[in-house]
């Protein structure tokens, strides 16, 4: 008889739903989905990007799952109290799963459901991708920390995404009987598959936005708000005097007119819009080198999504994906300051380096792929469920 694993998560989005369908479609386990936001509207604001955004790919097709209901006044999955569901422990206890995974802990609902986890004959499994960050001791997260510790308890098992994530835990007091790798991944497939198309269309569209053959162009694709820090992406660039660099913005946020202004002096930086999902395979392939400057960065799957495509990157070294994506000079670089970015940069003045890169960036990247987190899951369900004990 097959194991069953109950999900909760808050509600659809691209980087779980393949995951999803992958493991009803291997059939190692039986699957369901509870997604607690509830009929979240398909169409919405996004703050940060500062549009009405609707994914244009599927998110709920190929695997069975459940909409709860959503009593919060505001639902909201960026606000603690905008997950507010009345009987999740009995929903899960009627489908009688042998493990639930939790994803996020900063939402009421998930938050209660971990804190006093008591499913009879069930495993409690959680996936974040939280890092620790180098500051002195307050009392403020003193107390943060000993709140975690207290959810954490009663986890079996925490699934996480990288080196940094994994510091995370063990600060927490989880050790390695209760930790199983599973990478932060995207649709590598997705972004793969028709390679030859998606480079045509690049291509073209890289001759429409005015850019020779022999331009090295450095790409941004997100959103647009401060902790982004594209401020620093584009006083980096400006110093630089290569005239067959280039700089291409793509996204939305509520600081692009303060960009476009601090931009206005160098021709040789563009902004587009936001593209969409489905676009996103030829987008990353205008670029040469994708570049992400943020101040914090839990890990940045955007790195993902570029590597996939070919694309050394350079990242800040905040960034949580840093240890695990950056081999330093093969698949690209992290930096830490203005400085040590404009010097990064310059190294991408020879198209050979370029291509010889890109080799070791697509062959780096298929090891961070949703078969592994499958593998993980299905073999932490076959283990006895008198192997874990609460701590």
């Amino acid at each position: 008889m097959k194991k069953r694993l109950a999900i909760v998560t808050t509600h659809p989005i691209q980087y779980n739903a393949p995951l999803f369908r992958l493991l009803t479609e291997r059939s190692v386990i039986d699957l369901k989905v509870f997604y607690t936001w509830g009929n979240a509207p398909a169409k919405m604001f996004d703050r940060k990007f500062g549009i009405l955004r609707e994914w244009d790919i599927p998110l709920t097709d190929g695997y069975d799952f459940e909409m709860l209901h959503n009593y919060a006044w505001m639902p909201d999955s960026n606000r603690f109290f905008g997950i507010l569901n009345l009987g999740l422990k009995q929903k899960l206890s009627q489908w009688k799963p042998d493990a639930v995974l939790v994803y996020r802990w900063s939402v009421w609902s998930h938050f209660l459901l971990l804190a006093f986890f008591n499913i009879k004959h069930c495993r409690l499994f959680f996936r974040g991708d939280s890092i620790l960050h180098d500051e002195s001791p307050t009392l403020k997260s003193i107390f943060t920390k000993r709140m975690k510790q207290f959810v954490f308890r009663r986890v079996n098992n925490a699934f996480y995404v990288g080196s940094r994530n994994r510091r995370y835990y063990e600060n927490l007091g989880l050790g390695d009987n209760r930790l199983a790798f599973a990478p932060h991944s995207i649709d590598n497939q997705r972004f793969q598959s028709n390679a030859d198309d998606w480079e045509a269309k690049a291509h073209q569209v890289r001759k429409q936005l005015g850019f020779d053959p022999e331009d090295i162009v450095f790409l941004y694709a997100g959103k647009l708000y401060g902790l982004k820090n594209i401020d620093l992406l584009i006083r980096t660039f400006k110093r630089i005097e290569n005239l067959k660099f280039r700089l291409l913005i793509i996204g939305e946020g509520e600081d692009l007119a303060k960009l476009k202004e601090l931009a206005k002096s160098d021709q040789r930086i563009i902004f587009q819009p936001f593209k969409n999902q489905s676009e996103m395979p030829w987008v990353y392939r205008i670029g040469n080198v994708f570049v992400l400057p943020s101040k914090s960065e839990s890990w940045g799957l955007s790195v993902n999504e570029a590597m996939a495509c070919g694309l050394p990157v350079i990242v800040s070294k905040i960034c949580g994906c840093y240890p695990d994506l950056i081999v330093e000079g093969e698949t690209g670089f992290g930096f830490i300051d203005e400085d040590d970015l404009m010097y990064k940069m310059s190294i991408f003045n020879d198209a050979d380096l370029i291509d010889k890169m890109k080799v070791k960036v697509l062959t780096h990247i298929t090891k961070f792929n949703f078969e592994v987190f499958a593998n993980s899951l299905e073999q932490s369900l076959k283990l006895q469920y008198s192997e874990y004990r609460y701590n």
